[in-house]
């Protein structure tokens, strides 16, 4: 087929099969923690289908290759293999585990903070893509959306030599858990998510002054509202924490996103 790579793995779908044993053990340790039936996003070649199988619960995996498909059937016929789309098909199952292509993580992360009722992710992406998810040197605007309803962990870096055909950059292993008590009520996500964009997206040298242009406060008033939940007036939107974004969503955001001509 064309642009097939001498690795077998296909250039147009994204494909860089996981090839590190421990690395793969690893993940399946951390899915094994979890409980409930299993959704496996871009099963290829089975390298954790098949160990994923040996936990004896309840697997789905699904891949958009076809041809991949049916020779993983054949040697799982106990598992339930299906042709899917990772951003198509239904997010159902109570734990996700997967090595994300790395072309779709942006879309099948938004997918999967916003989509279906699974408790437990547990994903192989880009290094990066990993480290800013988990908040390793400072938060993006992304996580700080999703961090009332889920926690993000970083479980380690994996080298690009460990994948076959090898990508240009390193891969981390990101474990996504949902909140059993979320910080924000969930009637009021898309509010609070338009108040963390601003905030990320506003100008200002600082919280204070993004929050005061934001919310038509006063200077006073938003210094007083960053130190209520320890954060210095100069502070960036990427150094808050989950609880801090949701303390200052409390404070002074609920009910002031519809200021200031919105």
């Amino acid at each position: 087929m064309r642009h097939r790579s001498l690795h077998g793995g296909r250039h147009e779908l994204g494909q860089n099969f996981l090839t590190h044993r421990p690395t793969i053990h690893g993940i399946v340790d951390l899915v094994a923690a979890t409980r409930g039936p299993i959704l496996e996003i871009g099963a290829g070649d089975g390298a954790l289908t098949i160990p994923l199988a040996r936990l004896g619960r309840e697997l789905e995996a699904i891949d958009i290759d076809e041809r991949r498909v049916q020779r993983l059937r054949q040697r799982l016929p106990h598992a339930r293999v299906q042709h899917g789309d990772a951003l198509r098909h239904p997010l159902d199952r109570p734990v996700v585990v997967g090595n994300v292509p790395y072309h779709l993580t942006t879309p099948i992360m938004r997918r999967l903070l916003s989509h279906g009722a699974w408790c437990h992710a547990v994903l192989l992406t880009q290094w990066e893509v990993a480290r800013k998810r988990a908040g390793v040197g400072g938060g993006t605007m992304m996580t700080a959306q999703a961090a009332p309803w889920f926690e993000f962990v970083l479980h380690g870096r994996v080298p690009a030599r460990h994948f076959s055909p090898m990508p240009s950059v390193d891969g981390g292993i990101l474990s996504i858990t949902r909140r059993g008590s979320p910080l924000v009520d969930p009637h009021q996500r898309r509010a609070y998510d338009r108040f963390v964009h601003d905030m990320f997206t506003g100008r200002g040298s600082g919280l204070a002054s993004i929050l005061q242009q934001r919310n038509g406060i006063s200077r006073a008033r938003a210094r007083a509202a960053l130190r209520e939940i320890g954060v210095p007036n100069h502070a960036l939107s990427r150094d808050l924490r989950p609880e801090q974004w949701a303390a200052l969503w409390a404070t002074v955001g609920a009910g002031a996103g519809t200021r200031k001509g919105r």
